[in-house]
Parts: C-alpha cells; structure tokens; sequence
C-alpha cells in the first residue's frame, strides 16, 4: 500500500513537471535576438547587422547568424525596429460597409499595395457617421500608426489637426473636405451625371429620374447634381427619389415608388450599380417591364454582378486600382517642409462601361453612342 502511494505521489510529481514545462514552453514563444547571437557565437550587433538591409557583415557571420535564426525560428521584430525609428508600419483603413462589391474590392487592391510596400493595414470597422471616424483616429493614434486611409465619413477638424501633428498622413478617398494636410482622391461624380443625361436623350428617353439613397456622401450628391443639371439645362425635369441604405433594397423601394406614379420614368440613373440592380429586378418582376425596351437604367461602380448576363448594366468603372496606388505611393513617401507643404487633391475620372442596359438606338433610329467614345 505505501509502495502504491509512493508510486502514484512520483507520477503526480512527474505529471506536474511535465504540465509545468508544457506552460512554460508554450508561454517562451518569442526567440530574442541574444539567443540568436548565443547559439551563432556572435555578439547581439552583428544579428542586428545581419538583418539590416544594406548593412556590413562578413559572409562567414551571416551564414552561421541565419542558420542559427532558423533552428531557433527567429523573427525581426518589426514593430519594435520601427518604434525605435518613431514608426509602427501601421496604416489604418477607416471604413463602413466592407462587404459591398466596390468596398471590397477597393479594400483589396489598397491592402495588397500596402503588402508589398512593406506595411501592415489595420482595418477599423465603422457605422458610417462621422463620430464613428472620429473614435476609429483617436484609436489609429494610440496604436501609433503612421497613417490612415478614410472611405467612410469626415473625421471633426480638431481630430484631424490632432492627427497630423502626432506626424500621421491622412488619405481622405471620395470625401469632402477642404482643410491642408490630407491627401484628397475623388471622382468627378458632377460630370458622370451629365454624362447619363446624354446617353439616355440619344436612347429617345424623356422622362428622367434619379435613384439615392439617404446616406448623402458627397460622391452620391454629386452624381445628382451633375444629372440634374444637365438635364434642366435642356429643359427636362428629373423624379428624385431616395431611401435608406446604399444598397439593394434601396433600389427595390424606389421601384416601386417610381413605377407606381402617375408619371412613370422611362430612364433611370441609379446612385450605385447595388440600387441598379435592386431597382431593375423590382422593375421585371414586379411590373413585368423589360430593361431597355421599357425602361433604360443606368448606375455607377462596375461591381463584379453588373456585367452578369441578367443585369448587364450600362455603369461607371471606378478606378480602383489608380486610386489605391495613388493613395499608397503618396503616404509612403517621406513628409517634405515637416508636413506644411501644401497637398493637391487629386480627381480622377470614371470611365462609362456601355452594355445592354440602355437602348443602343433611340426610336428615331439613331445610331448608339458607342460611336462617339462610350465602351
């Protein structure tokens, strides 16, 4: 009996050991460069040469130093290497709404740029309002980061001047803003709408409308404002409506707003290709209209589904890509005149994407446009 307690007290004493050098090596995750340099037999600057690009050390040193970084699974702290620098590598991307087709895709092309730039993106998740922008800056400064990318709302003045006086870039993307500092890219959503007006008169339509949603960016009033003028400007009038969310259903309950009104649009220009989509569904199956013979749609944005056989929308193509690699090669670069230099917004214009969704002639048998510069 004492010879089985005795047996059982070892076991428990060696399973305790056992679970204390399990916590342990899982909590020793991290190697140091001091163990790198032990193992190497070198001293700890020669490490810090070794991984320093551009930097003096002999053949012989590298080699042992590297080999000795992979038996052990060395990693260069970059953070701690950019903080003694006064940098982090950290970009924020401020940002509503991420799994609409455009947002994601404008997130993709920013990120990988940031990659291969040598950053680290941080996305922060926002409501849409301005106050939300506001808390995700503070929170991009206490993480120190080195600068931030805004797709959703208008951080306050004070919280931007807070920003760049902590050395933070900012990139402000299809906002509205006039104070120096940020970098500004917008579209010239004025000009696209009257672009719409053009092709739809050509198409035979006289009875315009223009679907929003209540959101009110300044991109989205913009592609208003250039609709409507241009259409007044040769006498024609234009239904605007707007609800909710930028999104589908949005598109869905201006259908049946409009197509129920005494009135009925022959041509609508849609704020963004998810309310085109919306509104032309409703449009089909709802009021069994047919898109274009009945009712021509345009939108904005060139997602991915707006080139679906079943849609196959006439749209505007943002230029993802340009604005990502603007706005990265732009925060990227080193600050000149300590940050006071003034910065030129940059506008870029979006390109019509011509398919089915307008008619190609109008019914005079006019020829389609495509012939004067539409694709």
């Amino acid at each position: 009996m004492v010879q089985f307690a005795r047996s059982c007290h070892c076991i428990h004493v060696q399973y305790g050991v056992a679970r204390w050098a399990e916590r342990a090596a899982v909590k020793h995750t991290t190697i140091s460069a001091r163990e790198v340099a032990d193992k190497a037999g070198v001293s700890r600057s020669a490490v810090s040469r070794t991984f320093t690009p551009g930097a003096s050390v002999s053949t012989k040193t590298r080699e042992r130093v590297m080999l000795a970084a992979e038996e052990l699974g060395y990693h260069v702290n970059h953070l701690a290497r950019g903080l003694m620098r006064n940098e982090s590598g950290i970009v924020c991307l401020i940002v509503s709404e991420v799994a609409t087709p455009y947002r994601s895709a404008l997130l993709g092309k920013l990120t990988l740029n940031l990659q291969n730039a040598g950053k680290v993106a941080m996305l922060i998740n926002t409501d849409r309002s301005d106050g939300s922008v506001d808390r995700a800056l503070q929170q991009a400064l206490r993480y120190r980061a080195d600068a931030s990318i805004i797709l959703s709302g208008l951080p306050d003045r004070s919280i931007t001047q807070l920003c760049l006086r902590n050395g933070q870039r900012l990139v402000l993307i299809n906002r509205d803003d006039d104070q120096q500092g940020p970098l500004r890219i917008n579209l010239d959503d004025y000009e696209a709408g009257g672009r719409v007006v053009t092709a739809f008169v050509r198409a035979g339509c006289r009875r315009l409308a223009f679907a929003n949603s209540e959101a009110g960016t300044p991109s989205l009033m913009a592609r208003e404002r250039g609709f409507v003028a241009a259409a007044r400007a040769l006498g024609m009038e234009v239904i605007v409506e707007r609800h909710g969310w930028t999104g589908y259903e949005a598109g869905s309950v201006l259908a049946r707003r409009m197509l129920t009104a005494k009135e009925r649009p022959d041509a609508v220009f849609c704020a963004t290709d998810l309310i085109a989509c919306g509104f032309m569904d409703a449009a089909r199956h709802q009021f069994g209209l047919s898109v274009p013979d009945d009712l021509c749609v345009a939108g904005f944005d060139d997602i991915e589904q707006a080139s679906w056989s079943s849609y196959a929308l006439t749209t505007f193509a943002q230029p993802i890509a340009d604005i990502a690699s603007r706005a990265v090669n732009w925060l990227t670069q080193m600050p000149q005149d300590d940050g006071q230099a003034v910065v030129q917004p940059i506008t870029l214009k979006a390109e019509m994407v011509w398919r089915n969704s307008i008619r190609a002639k109008s019914d005079a048998g006019k020829e389609s446009p495509v012939a004067e510069g539409f694709r």
